[in-house]
């Protein structure tokens, strides 16, 4: 196999702003097609920047002979834009189709199989900006938050109702201020249990520094309580019709598992279990090896140019979720990582 190689930055434009990105190239040819390479766009969580454990996904699937593309969106790591560390949703998707438009692009990429991947917040992301497309040749939703109500009462459960209420109050206040056009009300992205912020699980604070790069900042809009509750990603599964990978923590206690097996039995997905919590498959911890080997075998099920051809005769035709140790050959790992 050849040696990796150096990542290289590429510029993008979202809604005239200018967006940073790392091209890692695929390292080998295996999945070439007549048009060219497949190439996966790879798309952090919330507040997440390109350099805080998304490089070695994408080093894994350059290595499978994909190229792959992470980015920032506008205003978080080193991509432009204001106001600074504030998540718009709408925003964000369309920082994702402005990737995809780059990677597209790339030299030696077939425009017409493209990856979507994305975790947490971007788990969902994956599922709306697939949905209808006929470029996207297929999907993996890692972690994934699907459903913002479902979200909202999973975090009851695992907070104490003054944190929940002090960081609603806190959202009201920065929506307001942002509508009447004064200094914007932050909040740190996660926190210690009891602190102010929007992750503040016991352990999150220690798990997110573990991945966060240089371009990181622990700060956010504080209305990103309000936003991330009106949204239903989970809905656009059932229009994906692409192969879709949903890889679930069994005890994330950020993103609930059952919104998430929803989800992928509406997109007739492909399902990897893990015993572990929210931040369990990133680099360093005890899923990490196993979830990228799912992925890299899903992935190159479904491109190589042998498969393409039937993957609508392969393709169900209802809503189901096929659990992937049935699909795989006798020596595969179980679904459980």
């Amino acid at each position: 196999m050849s040696s990796p190689r150096t990542p290289t930055t590429i510029r993008f434009t979202s809604a005239g702003t200018d967006c940073e990105a790392s091209h890692f190239a695929a390292l080998d040819d295996r999945l070439a097609g007549p048009a060219g390479r497949p190439v996966v766009v790879l798309a952090h969580g919330l507040g997440g920047t390109r350099d805080s454990g998304l490089e070695p996904f994408a080093r894994a699937f350059a290595a499978a002979g994909l190229d792959a593309l992470t980015f920032d969106y506008r205003g978080f790591g080193t991509s432009a834009g204001t106001p600074r560390q504030r998540v718009s949703l709408d925003a964000q998707l369309a920082d994702y189709r402005a990737a995809m438009r780059a990677a597209a692009a790339l030299p030696g990429v077939d425009p017409g199989r493209l990856v979507l991947w994305g975790v947490s917040l971007a788990g969902g992301h994956v599922l709306r900006v697939a949905a209808n497309r006929s470029d996207v040749a297929a999907v993996i939703s890692v972690v994934p938050m699907v459903d913002g109500l479902a979200a909202g009462l999973h975090a009851i459960g695992s907070h104490q109702p003054v944190e929940l209420l002090r960081a609603t109050g806190l959202g009201i206040r920065g929506r307001l201020a942002s509508q009447l056009g004064r200094a914007p009300v932050t909040m740190p992205i996660v926190a210690r249990p009891g602190e102010l912020g929007a992750m503040t699980l016991p352990g999150a604070l220690e798990d997110y520094l573990s991945i966060a790069g240089p371009s990181w900042v622990n700060e956010i809009h504080a209305d990103v309580t309000l936003e991330l509750g009106t949204r239903k990603p989970a809905r656009a599964a059932a229009d994906i019709a692409a192969p879709l990978l949903v890889q679930i923590a069994d005890f994330d206690l950020s993103a609930p598992p059952h919104a998430s097996a929803k989800a992928a039995f509406k997109g007739r997905a492909e399902v990897r279990h893990y015993p572990g919590d929210h931040f369990d498959l990133f680099a360093g911890k005890p899923y990490h090896e196993a979830a990228v080997r799912h992925a890299v075998s899903f992935l190159t099920r479904h491109l190589s140019a042998n498969v393409i051809a039937s993957r609508q005769a392969r393709r169900p035709e209802t809503g189901a979720a096929i659990e992937l140790t049935e699909m795989l050959a006798p020596e595969s790992e179980p679904t459980h990582g």
